[in-house]
């Protein structure tokens, strides 16, 4: 199978059932909106070392936000119902409690809570009110630049996370260009994060290693410099190989923002020096969702 020369593999992506939040952050301004999601969602690339995996999902204008302000939706994902919980506490309190002039809200609702403001209000130290409005619990914190407003809970989801693509291209400028057009196709689309830095993955890995410490390692078989060395998968055309990784509330989310980021390097200039389009799995053992990369391209 290819679209406009570019082939792709008869393969799937292999993905994983997770829990996620959704948080609303505003601000006075865009600008400290933003400086204070890029604090929040910092090292939250995978959950191996990280703890979850959070994105910022879409710019919000003033019509969309709570409290009229201009923000952004936040997407926390993880398998542990207790480190998505840890993590949003850590990161609300350390991250957006310190961010001027930012509010933070729950942006979905499920009956699973999880405490957003309702042990960060301690901060206040007694001097914290609260209102409720159409019975939801919102709290007003005492800070130096005036009052942090937090609800006071958010709500746990069903989710997945782990979908992925892999670009195989003639050289390394050109595969992270097609990168950076396939993140600009999709990064507003609801429902998903692309959670690595930028979107893109270029230490893709997979299970085991060699050292009995370690649970994953580097994907071998994609490595261009690896070709002579190991069962290399790359053609010899191929010089480098970028990964997107996309987390999504469902598997039609996933699946419809990495065919829409296909399709988006199929009609691009850059397309020319795109071999193929791949996917990481682990033999379908592991992972509980499959995206096979022709089906969704059909």
């Amino acid at each position: 199978m290819k679209i406009k020369g570019i082939e792709i593999h008869n393969t799937f992506a292999e993905a994983f059932n997770m829990k996620a939040a959704r948080i609303i952050v505003t601000a006075d301004n865009n600008k400290w909106a933003k400086n204070a999601c890029m604090s929040f969602t910092g090292f939250a690339t995978s959950v191996i070392a990280c703890g979850i995996e959070a994105g910022i999902e879409k710019q919000l204008n003033k019509n969309e936000t709570p409290d009229g302000r201009p923000g952004f939706s936040i997407l926390l994902f993880s398998m542990s119902r207790s480190q998505l919980e840890k993590q949003l506490e850590t990161r609300v309190g350390q991250c957006l409690l310190t961010c001027p002039t930012t509010a933070v809200f729950s942006g979905i609702d499920s009956e699973d809570k999880i405490p957003l403001g309702k042990n960060l209000r301690y901060f206040g130290d007694g001097y914290q009110i609260s209102k409720k409005i159409n019975s939801k619990r919102y709290w007003r914190i005492p800070v130096m630049d005036g009052e942090f407003m937090c609800e006071e809970y958010t709500s746990r989801i069903s989710a997945i996370g782990g979908g992925n693509f892999l670009i195989l291209s003639k050289s390394r400028k050109s595969c992270l260009e097609a990168c950076e057009i396939a993140i600009e196709a999709i990064k507003n689309e609801a429902n998903i994060i692309t959670p690595f830095p930028g979107g893109v993955v270029r230490s893709g890995s997979k299970v085991g290693s060699k050292y009995k410490a370690l649970i994953a390692s580097t994907n071998d078989a994609f490595c261009p410099t690896l070709k002579s060395l190991t069962q290399s998968k790359l053609p010899s055309t191929v010089s480098c190989v970028m990964e997107i990784v996309i987390n999504g509330i469902s598997h039609n989310d996933i699946a419809n923002a990495t065919k829409k980021s296909i399709l988006a390097i199929s009609n691009s200039k850059v397309k020319k020096d795109i071999v193929a389009v791949s996917a990481g799995n682990y033999g379908g053992k592991l992972g509980q969702h499959k995206f096979y990369l022709r089906k969704i391209l059909k």
